[in-house]
Parts: structure tokens; sequence; C-alpha cells
């Protein structure tokens, strides 16, 4: 074995996390030792030129001498969490890697044994680790509103963490993801998203590794840069892959209607109590009732006039009850008119979900805030087998386009 290759690598992506990723660097490299003794090993940060320090933090780290480091970083002004991953799959294939495994630069809950839950399945035949960690109620809005539901109901699996942040992958799997096409929302906060879904839909090996608590910088909603590339990657994926959850054809319409299928479960089997967050409900209410002044006329445009009524007199008296199953309909109207939209359309498709996202962040947390996190929990689960029962919503939008171009063709 030369000095290029490497049997195991942790990779920390990471853009100006001096403060943090010292320890998680730390506690990767006393995890490698401990669950990997024999194994060639190397910690990876995959950096975006920050200016913070993150590159010294990162080397002062001390970390068991037979474990190697390196640091790679994007060109000045390259920016992007998919870009960091992107050099650090072309590091582990030129490495001949065998177990890679990637870990948050801003883990403050991160233990040793995270690198053997995260590992072990690899090394023993899995191709994809994703997360199961408690976390609080108001952290993770997008996957518990968005990315989990939609992978449950049209993907059919129940991973619970599909943009965690924390996973483990096969050299076969990596492979795979660079020979994909990545568009810009790729290289930036759509990769995790980008990473799961391929591994769904290309049948790889899957399973999940409870891993306790995630403590990290959490935050409340917001509809930044982060919002939009996931939406983005989230819809086009999925709608990449339509014959997977409904194939429309000359022949007529099939409609594979299955269950979620679980996956193999690693790792802890009880989780500890969650990261404890606050939520500023009159803020929320704030950025909800600003972003729906900006955006109404896109909620009009692209929603039904029924669904446009509840929001709009929702809005009228400030009050959030956005149900799961309008919520279900809301997003797979969306997710509907996003095919074939331009890229101005997409963009005011996403714009539209905004204000509706925050609604129903507000709605969930009235419904959850005084109950105890299992309850929750619960609810989530609940949200994702509504999106499963409310299939056939989207599959009369398909049929309703099918007739009405039939119609036009007569």
């Amino acid at each position: 074995m030369n000095d290029d290759t490497f049997d195991v690598v942790v990779g920390i992506p990471s853009y100006n996390e001096a403060p943090t990723i010292g320890y998680v660097t730390r506690v990767a490299g006393e995890g490698l030792a401990k669950y990997f003794p024999d194994a060639k090993s190397v910690i990876v940060n995959c950096d975006n030129n920050s200016m913070d320090g993150t590159k010294d933090a990162f080397l002062s780290a001390s970390i068991p001498n037979a474990i190697g480091k390196r640091y790679i970083s994007t060109p000045e002004g390259v920016t992007g969490k998919g870009n960091n991953f992107y050099n650090l799959f072309q590091f582990c294939r030129d490495a001949e890697s065998k177990v890679m495994i990637v870990v948050d630069a801003d883990l403050r809950s991160i233990t040793p044994d995270w690198i053997k839950y995260l590992g072990y399945p690899i090394k023993r035949g899995q191709d994809f680790v994703t997360p199961l960690y408690s976390r609080h109620q108001f952290d993770g809005t997008i996957t518990n509103h968005l990315c989990y539901p939609l992978a449950f109901s049209l993907a059919g699996v129940d991973v619970r963490q599909p943009i965690g942040g924390d996973f483990a992958f096969s050299s076969r799997l990596c492979s795979h993801w660079l020979n994909q096409e990545w568009n810009d929302m790729t290289k930036q906060y759509g990769i995790d998203i980008f990473m799961s879904l391929t591994a769904f839909f290309d049948d790889f090996k899957i399973c999940q590794s409870g891993l306790g608590n995630k403590v990290h910088n959490a935050s409340s909603p917001k509809l930044g840069k982060m919002f939009e590339e996931v939406v983005y990657t989230l819809f086009s994926l999925l709608l990449r892959h339509r014959k997977a959850w409904l194939d429309v054809s000359l022949k007529g319409f099939t409609y594979p209607y299955r269950e979620a299928r679980p996956v193999f479960r690693y790792g802890l089997k009880k989780l500890m109590e969650p990261q404890a967050l606050s939520l500023d409900v009159l803020e929320l209410k704030e950025q909800c009732r600003n972003a729906y002044g900006t955006y109404q006329h896109l909620i009009k445009q692209y929603l039904s006039s029924y669904a446009n009524n509840r929001i709009r007199s929702m809005f009228a008296i400030d009050h959030y009850d956005l149900d799961i199953m309008l919520w279900t309909q809301i997003v797979y109207r969306l997710l509907f008119v996003f095919e074939g939209a331009s890229e101005k359309e997409k963009k005011e498709i996403i714009d539209a979900l905004k204000p509706l996202y925050f609604a129903r962040s507000l709605s969930f947390d009235y419904t959850t805030f005084r109950y105890s996190v299992e309850f929750a929990e619960q609810e989530v689960r609940n949200q994702s087998r509504a999106f499963l029962s409310q299939k056939p919503y989207l599959l009369g939008l398909y049929l309703l386009r099918g007739h009405m171009s039939k119609a036009v063709q007569g």
C-alpha cells in the first residue's frame, strides 16, 4: 500500500468552523484508533478556503500518530458544501478507500462510538449509512416537513434523516455519485438530499445508525440559500426518478402504491434527550407574514383556488393552522408544476413555497410545543404517512394533465 491510499477516510466539510472543528477532529481520531486499529486511516478537512482559522484549528488538533491528516480547499471565492463533498469523493476514489465517514464540523455531541456506528455497517457490506438521532422538534424543519415525508412517500424508504449531515458510504456509491450530473444546487446545500435520493432510487444497500442526540449550531426555519438549494435539488431528483413512483405512458397510468420500506438499524437502540432549543414565535410569525406579502401573487398563480383561499384567510386573521392534508396537497401541487417549468418558473415555485413552509412550521409548533419529544416525533411520522396516503391527489394531477393533452390533440 502506498502513501496515497487509505482504508478508512473520515471527512469533515467546513466553512468557518474554527471554534469546533478541532474537537470534532480529536474525537474522530480517537474513534479511528479504537475501532479501526489495523486500518490505514486519514481525516480529511474539505474546506471552502475559510478565513477564520479553520485550517489551523484542524491541523493543530491532536490525534494518534498513526492516523493521517489532509487539508483540501476549494479555490478562493468558490464556496458550497457540495463542492467540498466533490473534493472529498475524488480524494476517496483516488485513495481507493473502502470505508468513508462524514461528520459535521460544528458537532458538540460526537463521540468515538460514532465512528464505529457509522463505519462498521459499510465494513459489513452496506453502501449508505444515514444517522438516527434525537432532535428537538424545532430543529431540522426542512427535514421534518419536506425531505423526510417526500422520501418516505415517493422514494419509498423510511429513512428519518436524509439530510442529517453525518453519513458513511461505500466506494461503489462514492463512484456512482461522481458519475452523476451535478448542477449548481447540488454543489451547494443540495448535496445531502442528492446523496440520499440517489442512493434510495438506485437500489444501494441502505441502513440507519443510532448515534444518540445531535448537538450543533441549530437554527430556526430560514428562507435563504439553503432552503432554495435543498428544495430545488429535492424536487429535481424526485422528478428525475418519477417512473419509480408514477409511470405515465401511452398505455395508461401505473401507480406504484407501496408502504415505505423500513431499513436495517445499527448503533444505539435507545436515544438520549435531544438538544434543548427555544423558538421565538413572534419573530417566526413576522418572517412568515413578510414572506407572504412578498410572494402571495405566486401562491395565487401556482396553487388551486381552494388552497389560495384557505391560505389568504389564515394570513388575514394571523392564525396559522395549515393542517397536514392541506400541506400535502400544496407540496404535491408545487412538485407537479415544477416538472417542465423554466428556470425562472422553478424559482417562482420555490418562492411560493417559502411562506407556506413557515406557516406549516408554525402550525406544527403550535401543536407540539407543550408536549414531549416523543409526541412531536410521532407527529412528524404521521405527517409522512399523510404524504403517502395523499399520493392519489398527485396521480389525479397527472391524470388531468393527460386528459387535457388528449383533448387538445383530439
